[in-house]
């Protein structure tokens, strides 16, 4: 792809959205950033990357904290010693670190509010990925065996508000809600492939 493209996947756990995410970026010859971005925080924090990964999709516990401090500090927080809760840490260095690799080039990016860290690029591509619960729930079966049948649906749940606190919190914004994306898409509906397809095509009548 000859322009620089951004796409971001927000997605429900067991929706596939990671799986779509990293066949898009095969399909379109550009990089995916998901787990490397926590690697690379942590490098970039001078932090333990193992104490980060425990803390990644999460919002912060001291809500009271960061309310008072103000979003618009809390930049200056870690540059001055205060105890700002790790959360805090790991969201400020992992949105550093999706803006440099956005400045390189194209690329995949995969939760992790990067819809909203990278608003202001010209060319990106908003996605939400969500599935019916029975797609979601035979997905979770296949990837975590040792689940018993009544545990699934309370990991997907779990998960899920997990994911929806830290984008509400983090971002202002609703996580799911349509006017945050480009594209919302059931990936149920024409399969984990048939949605890749889909994707695909919308980013290149985009870029044309």
């Amino acid at each position: 792809m000859s322009k620089k493209l951004i796409i971001t996947i927000a997605r429900q756990y067991g929706s596939g959205g990671r799986e779509i995410g990293e066949r898009i970026a095969q399909k379109l010859g550009i990089p995916i950033y998901d787990k490397l971005l926590i690697t690379e925080a942590a490098a970039k924090g001078d932090l333990n990357e193992d104490v980060l990964k425990k803390a990644d999709e999460s919002a912060a516990n001291s809500l009271l904290y960061t309310l008072a401090m103000g979003s618009n500090t809390l930049g200056a927080t870690m540059h001055f010693g205060y105890k700002m809760p790790l959360n805090d840490k790991l969201f400020l260095l992992q949105s550093d670190v999706i803006r440099e690799y956005a400045e390189r080039g194209s690329g995949v990016f995969i939760g992790r509010c990067a819809d909203y860290v990278l608003k202001d690029e010209d060319n990106i591509l908003r996605l939400f990925i969500y599935g019916d619960l029975e797609h979601r729930k035979q997905r979770v079966a296949e990837r975590h065996p040792e689940l018993k049948p009544h545990r699934i649906i309370d990991e997907i749940n779990k998960t899920d508000k997990r994911r929806s606190t830290y984008y509400n919190f983090y971002t202002g914004n609703k996580w799911g809600k349509y006017d945050s994306y480009d594209l919302a898409i059931n990936s149920s509906t024409l399969g984990i492939e048939g949605t890749v397809d889909l994707i695909c095509s919308f980013a290149e009548k985009m870029m044309k």
